[in-house]
């Protein structure tokens, strides 16, 4: 034992406090040791919430480094602070029994607040942030960063703040704990929360030896799995997740959330396992979440803190969202607004010949002022996949469908029966179909099934792309916003009205959203 073991720590009161209890163990097991407090990454950038530094293992990182480069032989660490995959060659040596796993919540004044609408609650994590929102919707939270010393110190300097939520485990360790804070045992904790953990250097087969005698094997089954559970959910402190695991009665249970980062959404999972039955209990846990919205909802977590680089004059379905490569950071709104007209009976008193259906709205102004038995068409011709599937669901069968209304125009002029067509347009429509008709002696009964109104709205500056899906979301789209973007379009109509206005202009294979999201897919690769 004559080696001196260089235990490394942060220098904050309460790393070095968890570091003195592990110099403490080991000297009464006959080791020397010797303390090395290094300053990290997470001590020293405080004016952003940790979500927000885009760093897993945040605390952890320079302590890696240190010991990768032979200044300490062994790290300590909060092991909720550590990333669930260690660099290669550094290895988890130890975990010391678990202290209280709770948060806890420490007030100013009283706890009458809890009840109140309005109330402001202080942290900097994104879990405790969401699980309290989850809760009191109403309540405003802020943020809180620094060593338990200055929070305390934030708190009870500012007047307005109602509270601030700590682990219980580290403001007890270090005897700040006041005696009327409450411990939220509704709030799951971190995974591993209240444990300390020992990493070592792989190849030190001398330090790892003396470390694994500090080793609490209940502690560290449990740790792993709320940590396996993390992993497996592809999770770090960017993501709203809590994990909890404990054995009792020789049974492990298990609770585990995730949840958005506003609260508004949250899945639970629990479960229950014999001990030594329990290989398989972080994998089945996150697959639950996964399975009933999980993996959505980390898609949305995910891209939640990145600007927007693309957006959409339509608005997106969520497995439209879930589509785009991991480069896009899509939002999206409708920049037309429709507002379906009253077709008069008049024309619809006798049955029609000829009818030209261009858009999906034209559809359901005709069966939201007519049931199908009315609508008694011969002919139907209609432009879109999805235009033509809707009219054979609600009214009746399609004669002929095309892509565009040019195309339409072209095969009516060709193989039209008769010589009349009643065309179910907006207020706002385009000149070719009629056009073409009437130059091909093609009588065209227009009838305004509905209008087009223009809800367009300044975008954000980080926007690089915008998706449009017809002329007129284009027309929406310039009047507030500028011209230095690249244009993704629906379809050729649409790119024309498109190139009026930008440099860039690309046109998707095929008229459906989807194919547009292709597309942007291919210049973000």
């Amino acid at each position: 034992m004559s080696k001196t073991i260089r235990i490394g720590t942060r220098d904050s009161e309460l790393a070095l406090w968890q570091a003195k209890i592990v110099q403490s163990q080991l000297e009464n097991l006959g080791y020397k040791t010797e303390l090395v407090p290094v300053k990290s990454t997470g001590d020293l950038v405080l004016d952003k919430p940790l979500y927000e530094l885009g760093i897993t293992g945040i605390f952890t990182r320079t302590l890696d480094i240190a010991m990768l480069n032979d200044d300490i032989d062994i790290a300590v660490h909060s092991l909720k602070d550590v990333p669930t995959l260690l660099p290669k060659g550094i290895v988890q040596a130890a975990v010391l029994k678990r202290g209280n796993v709770n948060d806890t919540l420490v007030f100013k004044n009283n706890e009458e607040f809890l009840s109140s609408k309005k109330a402001i609650i202080a942290t900097g994590s994104l879990r405790r942030r969401a699980q309290w929102l989850n809760r009191f919707p109403t309540h405003t939270i802020v943020d809180l960063r620094g060593n338990v010393n200055s929070r305390l110190q934030k708190l009870e300097n500012h007047e307005n703040w109602n509270g601030a939520i700590f682990a219980a485990a580290g403001i007890g360790r270090i005897g700040l704990r006041p005696e009327e804070a409450i411990n939220l045992d509704w709030m799951i904790p971190a995974p591993a929360q209240g444990a300390i953990m020992i990493t070592a250097l792989e190849e030190d087969e001398f330090v790892r030896n003396a470390c694994a005698k500090l080793n609490h094997e209940e502690t560290e089954i449990c740790t792993g799995i709320e940590r396996e559970f993390l992993n497996k959910l592809e999770g770090g402190c960017t993501a709203p997740i809590g994990a909890l695991a404990y054995i009792k009665n020789e049974e492990i249970h298990f609770k585990g959330v995730l949840l958005s980062t506003d609260g508004s959404k949250r899945i639970d999972v629990t479960r229950v396992k014999k001990l030594g039955e329990h290989k398989d209990m972080a994998q089945f846990c996150a697959d639950f979440i996964i399975e009933r919205g999980g993996k959505r909802l980390m898609e949305t977590i995910k891209h939640s803190n990145k600007k927007t680089n693309v957006f959409s004059t339509k608005s997106l379905t969520e497995d439209q969202r879930l589509l785009f490569n991991e480069k896009v950071v899509p939002e999206s709104s409708d920049f037309i607004k429709i507002s379906l007209n009253r077709i008069h009976p008049r024309f619809l008193k006798n049955e029609i010949q000829n009818v030209v259906i261009t858009s999906k709205n034209a559809v359901e102004s005709l069966i939201t002022n007519y049931s199908a038995t009315e609508l008694q068409f011969k002919n139907i011709y209609c432009v879109g996949r999805r235009t033509k599937r809707l009219i054979e669901k609600k009214i009746g069968k399609v004669t002929h469908s095309e892509k565009n209304a040019e195309t339409l125009a072209e095969y009516l002029v060709e193989y039209l029966e008769g010589t009349e067509v009643t065309y179910f347009c907006s207020d706002i429509r385009l000149d070719a179909l009629p056009t073409i008709l009437a130059e091909n002696h093609i009588k065209v009964n227009e009838v305004e099934a509905y209008q087009t109104k223009f809800d367009g709205f300044k975008i954000e500056d980080t926007v690089e792309a915008v998706m449009f899906y017809s002329p007129s979301t284009v027309e929406s789209f310039v009047e507030k916003n500028k011209d230095e973007i690249i244009a993704f379009c629906i379809g050729e109509t649409t790119a024309k009205e498109a190139r009026k206005h930008f440099n860039d202009v690309r046109v998707a294979k095929v008229p459906t959203v989807e194919s547009v999201i292709e597309l942007v897919n291919e210049y973000y690769v």
